[in-house]
């Protein structure tokens, strides 16, 4: 019984991850919500792990729903045609300016994620980083700038750079990864769903790498898998997986018609009950 309370926590973590990763709404802030009712009975690295490790669901996800917009090489009668022919350079270099972008976000993550997990991983954080992107998005909608780029093959580098800049941000909790991007690329004259293409593909290198690095911090630091806790993690990034194809599919479709202001009330909204729920229990201690 207890075993398959643990597997329907991670279906709803997994439902949490899905949705909020590729929504510019935090799945940080709304993890520490469901951290504070769906506890699992297992270590506090596991559960520091999970709640990074559980990503790689959600980028199998756009591998999947983009994989002929990013796979650089020729695809003849649904094959591959193999790794010295045919390279397709319009797919080549955007996967270049992708892993330009991702270079300043990448080296400060490995050199600050110990720093920013012990300082920075908290309710308070995360409550006013998720208001004061909300209030930016609704902002900039309120004033939106013509977007001079509307396909991804017309980013330039130094677009790109400017949104990996953006994605820096995204490393203090409550920012939104998504979030970040999508708004330094809207600033940078990207087209909304051009901004939300270009942000999904720069979460392949970024969350495969951080959960690359969680992994090893974790195996590093003495920790073994047990059978439950490797179950675990499996339903929760198969649920990432399956839900975040919907939630990426919602939002390129919501996004050709309408603005993020919602998503910045939501923010709002959400921060401020993150703030409530944390001095309810500061009054409680």
């Amino acid at each position: 019984m207890d075993f398959i309370l643990e597997i329907l926590k991670a279906v709803v973590y997994g439902v949490i991850e899905g949705v909020t990763e590729w929504l510019p709404i935090s799945s940080t802030g709304h993890m520490i919500l469901a951290e504070q009712v769906l506890k699992f009975q297992f270590s506090a690295e596991f559960m520091e792990m999970f709640r990074v490790v559980i990503q790689l669901g959600a980028i199998l996800a756009v591998v999947v729903l983009y994989f002929r917009k990013l796979w650089p090489f020729c695809i003849d009668n649904g094959e591959t045609a193999g790794f010295a022919r045919h390279i397709r350079w319009p797919v080549m270099h955007l996967w270049f300016k992708i892993i330009a972008a991702c270079i300043p976000a990448a080296v400060l993550g490995i050199l600050l994620d110990d720093w920013f997990d012990a300082h920075l991983y908290n309710s308070v954080t995360v409550a006013l980083m998720l208001i004061l992107y909300g209030v930016a998005f609704i902002l900039i909608e309120r004033r939106p700038r013509p977007p001079r780029t509307a396909k991804l093959s017309r980013i330039s580098y130094k677009q790109a750079m400017a949104v990996g800049a953006w994605q820096v941000l995204a490393l203090v909790p409550g920012t939104s990864r998504s979030g970040a991007t999508i708004l330094g690329g809207m600033l940078g004259g990207l087209s909304r769903p051009c901004a939300s293409q270009f942000t999904f593909f720069l979460a392949i290198p970024v969350m495969a790498g951080a959960s690359g690095l969680k992994l090893v911090k974790f195996f590093l630091g003495g920790n073994v898998l047990a059978g439950g806790e490797i179950a675990v993690l499996l339903v929760g990034c198969v649920v990432a997986f399956l839900v975040s194809m919907l939630a990426i599919r919602f939002l390129m479709d919501y996004v050709k018609r309408h603005t993020f202001t919602v998503f910045g009330w939501y923010r709002i909204a959400l921060g401020v009950v993150v703030l409530a729920v944390w001095g309810v229990q500061q009054l409680t201690k």
